[in-house]
């Protein structure tokens, strides 16, 4: 059965002439058309930008569904991150400025970086810590946490951060999984002005756990901290009393950087495996190209370090290209819901990649609030991790980039399996609301259906990829038929995405959700997508959810959970007036059964809204695996 696509994808929206003619990618197309025609010419070219001790004999090997890039080069990524800038030029540029939600600021150069990474790696190794071994990394959004994923990938170990904040049962299974020989915790977080315990959580979940041989604590609670136990190490102590003699040992491209656990719609924790050099390559080729920073231009990526694109675009990316990122703990509309346009308007942010989520907080709230900031420095705004509704893309242009004159609203998407974006619309193409752009240089996609064949223009299907890219995930750790899985899902020898998608004559794909959300209607299958941005067109309406709820005449009915902007009630009438805004603007059979207004949504850790908690709480049953769930 076909998928449908209902919502009209907005008219295109330009980048300002002025933003587009400086872009470092100019023509999309035909970069695009040069990375499928030659990816060893293309990618090999991209790669000399980048130190290796040991060329690569061949670019690629490719047999389904492994691929290796680069093959028989030998690099370390740090060294192209921190010493590479330290030892030249931009020694003295900024690498970081960090902040708390309290407004306390504290910013690092390159040098200084490369020397407390340097110290640190030092110390890890007094522990033991070498080639291979797995360290978990389980630290708040601080310079310290950003050291130590730096400090284990100088040994060649590999880390595993796992989000602060996740449960017990949560880090003790990625302790076992990945077999970690150190921890590196922190003993609390800084949230909305509140301490969050971390501590506790570790000292929980290790009792049992032989693997482990030390913790070392990044201690920031009043009064020093608990007494260390046995096997215990201060981190502080262990950076002051190290030397910074550790050069980055250098690994195969195809050495195993990070493993970053992901649940997956099925809620099972998988640890995808990601690598020094293709990692390094794809990364920092789109940093570049789609994210167009320039040298001295200063990022903010709104992220965490426990997830990918805090591996991506807070920590390694930036840094091979010797750009100054903004990190800042705590929420993002905390202390108040205009501290995001101060932060850009004190340090003069150029670019900003956040997620769909926030731009529909900030909508929420208004557009008294960044009108009160200069934001002249903000050029640039991406989004990504999960679809961004046509009417949030439209706010932000014209709230935060002043109708388009000054800037662009960047939308794209990928996964904690890909690495990097891998569909987008970069500046040199228009932006169309509701869609998420096109196929970025080295991404081969398609829309299918479940027999792997091409589904027409404007019909929707199965996202797939046809080939691989360099910082495309390796394996999955330990259970490498899970990798095959993603393979064999459809047929064809494609990668199946897990999301539904379609795609118009022109190339741009529109992402209509997560294929285990696809709402069956009367005969008529509807990407939650359509219906939730339908419903945030909607003035009064911030945030939406659907889902599909047992009805006897159609099979499904639709269910809307609504979060409403700042000023507006819940009314009977405002559920009426909603259910006839939704059926103007798609049509009888996506109209929603019952709308029901809500404070908030559940959400994973990182943003995404989770649908199968709201179905099954709505039919009584068992959500499955939720410790990513926010509190």
């Amino acid at each position: 059965m076909a998928l449908e696509h209902l919502l009209e994808v907005g008219e295109g929206i330009p980048a300002p002439e002025k933003v587009r003619r400086a872009a470092n990618l100019q023509d999309i197309r035909a970069e695009h058309a040069r990375s499928l025609a030659d990816p060893h010419k293309f990618w090999g070219e991209v790669a000399k930008g980048f130190r290796w001790s040991q060329p690569w004999s061949r670019v690629l090997e490719w047999r389904v569904p492994d691929h290796q890039w680069f093959i028989g080069a030998k690099t370390n990524i740090t060294e192209n991150a921190l010493d590479r800038h330290a030892d030249g030029p931009r020694r003295n540029h900024l690498a970081f400025i960090c902040m708390d939600e309290d407004g306390t600021e504290r910013s690092i150069t390159y040098g200084e970086l490369r020397d407390l990474v340097s110290r640190l790696a030092s110390g890890l190794r007094s522990l033991g810590v070498g080639v291979g071994d797995r360290v978990i990394i389980y630290m708040p959004l601080t310079l310290e946490g950003i050291a130590s994923m730096l400090a284990v990938a100088r040994l060649g170990a590999i880390h595993s951060v796992v989000y602060a904040g996740l449960g017990v049962g949560a880090l003790k299974d990625r302790i076992l999984d990945a077999g970690a020989k150190v921890i590196i915790a922190g003993d609390i977080g800084f949230r909305r002005g509140k301490p969050v315990e971390l501590q506790g959580i570790v000292d929980e979940a290790l009792p049992g756990l032989d693997v482990v041989k030390h913790v070392v604590w990044f201690q920031r609670r009043k009064g020093g901290g608990r007494p260390l136990k046995k096997n215990e190490v201060d981190f502080r102590a262990l950076v002051e009393r190290s030397k910074p003699d550790v050069a980055p040992v250098q690994v195969d491209s195809e050495h195993p950087l990070f493993i970053l656990y992901t649940s997956g719609s099925t809620g099972k924790p998988k640890g995808v495996v990601h690598v020094h050099g293709g990692f390094m390559v794809g990364t920092a080729y789109h940093l570049r190209t789609f994210y167009d920073l320039k040298d001295d231009d200063i990022f903010w990526c709104t992220s965490d370090i426990g997830w990918v694109v805090g591996h991506s675009y807070i920590v390694y990316a930036p840094l091979v290209e010797g750009i100054t990122t903004v990190v800042r703990e705590g929420a993002i509309d905390f202390p108040d819901p205009g501290i995001a346009w101060k932060v850009v308007e004190k340090h003069k942010v150029n670019v900003i990649f956040t997620a769909p989520t926030a731009l529909r907080m900030f909508m929420k709230f208004g557009s008294e609030l960044p009108a009160k900031a200069d934001l002249s420095s903000l050029r640039l705004i991406a989004v990504a991790g999960e679809p961004l509704n046509p009417e949030a893309c439209r706010w932000a242009f014209e709230h935060l980039v002043d109708n388009g004159k000054r800037g662009f609203i960047a939308d794209n998407w990928w996964q904690t399996e890909l690495g990097g974006p891998a569909l987008g619309t970069p500046l040199c193409i228009p932006a169309r609301p509701g869609a998420v752009g096109l196929a970025l240089p080295g991404v081969d996609a398609v829309v299918v259906d479940t027999d792997g064949k091409e589904v027409p223009k404007g019909q929707g299907g199965v996202l797939a990829l046809r080939r691989p890219f360099p910082h495309m995930m390796r394996t999955v750790w330990g259970d490498h038929e899970r990798w095959r899985q993603y393979w064999d899902e459809i047929p064809g020898q494609v990668y199946a995405a897990g999301d539904v998608a379609s795609w118009d004559k022109d190339g741009y794909f529109t992402v209509l959700g997560r294929s285990d959300d696809v709402l069956n209607v009367a005969g008529h299958r509807i990407g939650t997508a359509d219906v939730e941005s339908a419903l945030v067109s909607h003035p009064a309406i911030a945030e939406a959810a659907v889902i599909g709820i047992p009805d006897p005449v159609k099979g499904e009915g639709i269910k809307a959970f609504c979060i409403l902007r700042a000023g507006r009630k819940a009314t009977p009438e405002l559920e009426a007036e909603l259910v006839k805004h939704v059926r103007h603007e798609l049509g009888p059979i996506a109209t929603p059964s019952s709308i029901v207004v809500v404070d908030k949504l559940p959400k994973t850790r990182s943003g995404k809204i989770v649908r199968r908690l709201l179905r099954a709480q709505e039919l009584g049953k068992d959500a499955g695996d939720l410790s990513t769930l926010e509190e």
